[in-house]
């Protein structure tokens, strides 16, 4: 008998709200029936927007790990390799600027290239032809050397993070030249030996 009541009731409830609603089957004597269970359509709105909320969270997490690399993720080194696949030579400097790398590189007799390399993702942007009139001095410099710009800038990476290498090829102190930049901006000059690589302060570095 009160199983009917409730049923009843429930039914009435539905009509009333416009919604719709659910009893869940009761079993067992009277005394012994459970306490119905009635579901509207604005618990299934709450349950959605609760999932929605959770969803948003986790899209927020797939954000931060989808999150491109930072800028700046390829070294001098892998520079100076991008541009000798595309224009073979010797690379003489490599420098970063604001938007992507620039290796100078000579090619066969006396022509300068000019490769631009993209920091993020090591593709060459593009080149163009350069007019230098040191070519004679360039070669006489590295004549004899194994010191590559590439190699001194692997060197010269052990004191930071390197954001140009050139060669210095006047005088008695010939050699490589690279800049390097610490984690909290400031910036050291060093020298790298034509034929060991290794590695010394600038002297007229302040």
């Amino acid at each position: 008998m009160k199983r009917n009541i409730v049923i009843a009731v429930v039914t009435a409830a539905a009509l009333v709200g416009g919604g719709t609603a659910t009893a869940l089957a009761v079993s067992g004597d009277d005394d012994d029936a459970s306490t119905p269970v009635t579901r509207t359509d604005d618990d299934r709105d709450d349950r959605d927007d609760r999932s929605d909320d959770g969803g948003d969270d986790d899209g927020d997490n797939g954000d931060n790990g989808d999150r491109a690399a930072a800028p700046g993720d390829v070294t001098a080194a892998d520079a100076v390799a991008a541009a000798l696949r595309h224009t073979p030579g010797t690379a003489v400097s490599a420098e970063l600027d604001d938007a992507h790398w620039e290796v100078d590189v000579l090619g066969k007799g006396d022509t300068w290239h000019s490769v631009r390399v993209d920091p993020d993702t090591g593709k060459v942007l593009g080149s163009s032809e350069d007019d230098e009139d040191d070519t004679a001095e360039v070669r006489a410099a590295l004549k004899g050397t194994s010191v590559t710009a590439e190699d001194a800038a692997k060197a010269a990476a052990a004191k930071g993070t390197v954001v140009s290498v050139d060669l210095d090829d006047d005088g008695d102190d010939r050699g490589w030249e690279a800049e390097t930049r610490a984690s909290g901006g400031d910036e050291r000059d060093w020298n790298v030996a034509l034929t060991t690589a290794s590695v010394t302060a600038d002297r007229d570095d302040d």
